[in-house]
């Protein structure tokens, strides 16, 4: 069995190809040349570098390889795909003609379809890293106080109830209050855009409600998770982030949410007093 990786940014697909190589298996690497860490290249047997917008590209290094399972790693900004530069082939761009609209769920989903047809396998993104899910409960020292689990039910409730619209998968909430919610920018600018609220600017007043407490985070899986794509990824950055906005609590989805470098997070956590919980 030949496995494929698409490598989008960040650790994620390090993470795969460490995985990866701990089971036997070698991976044939697709990088975007947008997105994906150079380094990269130094790690794998197989690499092609391939424009955000090449899916014919894609798939014609997938079929030379032999590959008939393949997994997609790493982030591909959503503001990527729709950029000047991300100009789309004859297949990527027939793929875009017949989506019904354009969010994250569905151009991926696209990109999976045009898969399967030439008999290659997006599966489970998580395959190889099964050990970086958590389980439910407290993951560090201090569990969450009072005022934190209020703000977790909140947030969770906002989660339940914004599911359907494909937003981010972050929620910023103070005093029960949402603060922020993720749209393209990512986990860490939500975050420090949640602090820079909080903060306000100079001289400006700030609801009462508001303006006493630290700030929780929840980041979390859809309801009905597509392991395949867009799974939630935290780490040491993203509490780094934390840090800087004023945040002390950490809500992730139990089993659907990978810890880069775990045991450092936790530690860190530990040093800055920040609870991490899993639900």
């Amino acid at each position: 069995m030949r496995y494929g990786l698409i490598a989008g940014n960040g650790r994620f697909p390090f993470m795969v190809v460490e995985g990866a190589r701990r089971a036997g298996v070698s991976l044939s690497v697709a990088a975007i040349k947008e997105e994906t860490d150079a380094d990269l290249e130094s790690c794998v047997d197989k690499l092609m570098w391939i424009g955000v917008g090449q899916l014919g590209k894609l798939i014609r290094f997938f079929k030379a390889e032999g590959v008939e399972k393949a997994i997609m790693a790493g982030q591909v900004r959503h503001v990527q795909i729709f950029s000047k530069a991300a100009i789309p082939d004859a297949r990527m761009l027939k793929m875009l003609l017949k989506l019904p609209r354009r969010n994250t769920d569905s151009l991926i989903g696209g990109i999976a379809d045009e898969l399967e047809r030439e008999g290659i396998e997006l599966i489970d993104s998580t395959f190889f890293l099964q050990d970086h899910l958590p389980s439910a409960g407290p993951l560090t020292r201090r569990e969450p106080g009072t005022a934190e689990l209020a703000d977790i039910d909140y947030g969770l409730a906002v989660a339940r109830d914004i599911a359907t619209l494909d937003l981010g998968q972050t929620i910023v909430v103070r005093g029960k209050a949402c603060v922020a919610i993720e749209a393209m920018e990512g986990t860490d600018a939500t975050i420090r855009r949640a602090g820079e609220l909080m903060r306000g600017q100079k001289g400006a007043a700030k609801p009462a409600v508001l303006s006493r407490g630290p700030l929780t985070v929840l980041k979390l899986s859809k309801p009905n998770q597509d392991m395949r794509f867009d799974v939630p990824v935290v780490g040491v950055p993203t509490l780094e982030t934390m840090v800087e906005a004023g945040a002390t609590c950490l809500c992730i989805s139990a089993g659907k949410t990978l810890m880069f470098d775990r045991e450092e997070m936790i530690a860190f956590a530990d040093k800055q007093k920040i609870a991490i919980v899993a639900v």
